[in-house]
Parts: C-alpha cells; structure tokens; sequence
C-alpha cells in the first residue's frame, strides 16, 4: 500500500543534480506538486518520519497567529542568543532572498547548508508529493538539526491545525493575534480561526496568547489539554509608561518589563518576553526589556529612506492595517502629509485595509501587482472607489506609484508602502537600487 500522499506519477522534471544552485530547487518545487496550498499532516508526516525517526533532539517552539509572528519569532530568537542558546528560526514569506526563511544563530541560511537540506528531503521523499511550503518546511528542520541548535522556534505559515510545521510537537507556543484572513482556508469567524491557530497546542505545555481577546475555541482548547496559557489583560498587562510615550510597561508575576511601543506590535513583542521569563529563568527580567528594545524586523514599519520619510509594511489585512494606522499616527510628525502607496493580492479584504488606513492616508498611489494572484490596478482603484476615497491614481507598478509619491512629497512628508510582502520587497528593491 502506498503511503499518504504519494503520487504514483512522476514529477514534473527530475530533481536538480549536482551543482544545482538554490534558485534551480525552488523553481522545480514549484512544479512538483499540483496545488500551492493543500493544507494536511498526512504527507509531511511520512516524510519527517524518514528523516527523523526519533524526536529532534531540541526545543520546539511553534508560533501562530494571524499578526506579528514574524516579531514574536524574531525578539524570542534574539532573547535566547543573549543568553547563550543556539538556535533556529524558520518563518515565512521572504522578502528578498528565499535564504531569509532559515536562520542559524541569527544568520540567514548559506546556499550550500540550504541545498545540501533540499537534497536530503528529497532523498527521504520517494514518491510522496509535498508543496512548496511542505518541502522548505521540512529542508528548515534538516538544516537545524545538522546545525545541531538547541531551540527551533518555527513559524507557522498558515492557520496552525493542519500547517505542515504543526508536525513538530510543540514544547511551547505562542498564539499572536486571531483575525480573519484567508477565509477560504480557515473560515470567516474568530471561533473557526481560533480553533484552527489553537491546533498548535500540545498537553501540559507552557503557551502565550496576546490576543487581549482570545476566542472561546483557544481558551476551550486549552483547557481541555490542561495547557498553562498566559493571556495579555488576564495573567499579564501591558500599559503606557508614565510620561514616555514610546515605552509600555510589561507587568508579569510581579516583574515591571520597559518595552519599546513601537515601531513593532508591542503585543507580539511582550509575548515573546514572557515566554522568556519562562524559558531562560536566570536572565534578569529587566535584561529582557532591554534586548527587546534592539529587535527590527525587515518590512514592519520599516524606514526605508528619509526625506521624505519612507516607511513600508507588509501587513495585509484589516487587523494590520489597523496597527499601521496607528503606527502612522504616531510616527509621522504633525503637519505633515501622509502618502500611501498600495498594492494587495486578490484574495485580500482589500476595502477592510483601505477603511482602516482611510484616516490617516491624505493622498493613496495604486499599484498592480504583477504577481501570481496580484491585483490589477484597476480592480484596486475600483474597490478604493467603493470605499469613497477619491484623491488616488493608478500606476502599473509599486515602483511607479512610489515614484510619483517621492515627486509629490515634501521632504518632511512621510510615504507608507504596504500590502504584501511582494509590495515591500518590491519597494526595498527599487530604494536600495537607487541608493536610498
């Protein structure tokens, strides 16, 4: 009998050889599979088994969330590098680089240590057919094992249930924020979400939630594996320091944390804090606010340049677009003029974004995103129109849109690029390019 998920065809082309580079193996493991997103253990499973037939001698620590589990991910990794772990990261999109999803000790992934996981997993694969996202994940786990690093901290791609990180039995987990994005894999209601983002959890382990709101399915979840669940306003608080506007204080089991309230989601930022005190107990809380304090994240309020002031985001839905409001309303100066520059993929709640950003946006530049699944222009300033916001123009690009934001703004003006990681990764490109 075959195993889960085998595909009794042959792939599409044979596997790269000797001497394929990165770029060879990501563009066969696009075409190895019949679908992008075909969410499900079964096939992953099969093959983690090969490659590990006993548990990862490590840590695992599993993120998930709708929002800010790249930040999350990034201050648990800096925290633990302070205080003498090794570890591994693995988180996703990218940016740039697909070498950006692997991080060893704090490092991006060398090509050789990245092909040299591809080859492995494709040794253990045999005939059984895994996704992109299913091939990378299980590559990252290869990686960190021959790295031999004491803590996996592994992002979740999508929802939590039946991503293929969730393979790994988590030890601790974090649950970001629950909001509604990609309907069509995870529902349209908090509770569907939730219950799907809580599928990370195991029995009697330590987890976060800093969704200050958590639905009932995470918290039914919890209880019933008896896991002991840290929830933001119940069993930790966060609140504005006195007479600094850009500290909130972290109040837990009696510790008083500075944090820093931004450019980063400070909520994802004081659940990784908190897991913290839990994992390193002889690190001085205070210590722990102060590496939180040196964390950057690329594509999350990012100053890409200055006068005018560029900022990019790669949020894409109305709850991150919520938080960059308010990051926009903190962060650019009184007086001046906001520029935003936005491009979506199609399968996005593009009017939610809009709305949220509709209050502090004074003139909107659209963009196409010659992508798969990208938006056309036109679509976009159709939807934007259904919105009532009337002052925006089109452009074929993100790179020709944010050229005509630079033309028209002052240079105390401040410019916000967001939509994607595609619309981001765009912008960084062309400024970096330009010398920015």
């Amino acid at each position: 009998m075959n195993p889960p998920g085998t595909d009794p065809s042959p792939a599409p082309a044979s596997s790269p050889g000797a001497g394929a580079s990165v770029q060879d193996w990501l563009n066969w493991l696009e075409a190895i599979h019949p679908a992008e997103i075909d969410l499900g253990l079964d096939r992953v499973l099969v093959v983690l088994r090969r490659l590990f037939p006993r548990k990862p001698n490590a840590r695992i620590i599993t993120v998930a969330g709708t929002n800010g589990k790249g930040t999350t991910v990034a201050t648990l990794e800096k925290l633990l590098l302070a205080a003498g772990r090794t570890t591994g990261a693995y988180t996703s999109p990218h940016l740039q680089d697909y070498n950006e999803r692997v991080r060893l000790n704090g490092t991006d992934i060398s090509d050789p240590v990245l092909v040299s996981a591809f080859e492995k997993v494709e040794e253990a694969r045999g005939k059984v057919s895994l996704t992109y996202f299913e091939f990378g994940t299980l590559a990252a786990f290869v990686a960190f094992a021959y790295a031999g690093v004491e803590d996996w901290i592994v992002e979740v791609g999508l929802g939590g249930r039946l991503d293929a990180v969730n393979v790994l039995d988590a030890e601790f987990a974090v649950i970001t924020s629950i909001d509604i994005d990609h309907i069509g894999f995870l529902g349209d209601n908090r509770e569907v979400i939730g219950f799907e983002k809580a599928g990370i959890l195991r029995p009697g382990i330590f987890a976060v939630c800093a969704d200050p709101e958590p639905p009932a399915s995470v918290l039914q979840q919890a209880a019933a594996q008896k896991v002991d669940l840290q929830v933001t306003g119940r069993d930790y608080q966060l609140a504005q320091a006195n007479g600094d506007a850009n500290t909130v204080e972290l109040a837990v089991a009696g510790d008083q944390i500075k944090l820093p309230a931004g450019p980063l989601p400070v909520q994802s930022v004081a659940a990784a804090v908190v897991l913290a005190r839990k994992l390193l107990p002889d690190v001085a809380p205070s210590s722990l606010g102060d590496i939180a304090r040196t964390v950057s994240v690329p594509g999350r309020f990012e100053l890409l340049a200055r006068s005018p002031f560029v900022r990019a985001d790669v949020g894409h839905n109305p709850h991150a677009a919520r938080w960059l409001s308010g990051q926009v309303s903190a962060g650019c100066r009184t007086g001046s003029k906001v520029h935003a520059v936005y491009a979506a993929l199609a399968d996005k709640d593009v009017e939610g974004v809009m709305t949220a950003m509709k209050s502090v946006a004074d003139q909107w530049y659209f963009a196409g995103l010659d992508v798969p699944r990208g938006l056309a222009v036109d679509q976009l300033v159709s939807h934007a129109r259904a919105c009532g916001i009337t002052d925006g123009e089109g452009y074929g690009s993100v790179s020709h849109a944010l050229d005509a934001a630079i033309a028209n703004a002052r240079p105390d003006d401040c410019i916000v690029v967001f939509g994607s990681f595609y619309t981001v990764a765009e912008a960084r490109a062309k400024l970096a390019g330009a010398g920015s």
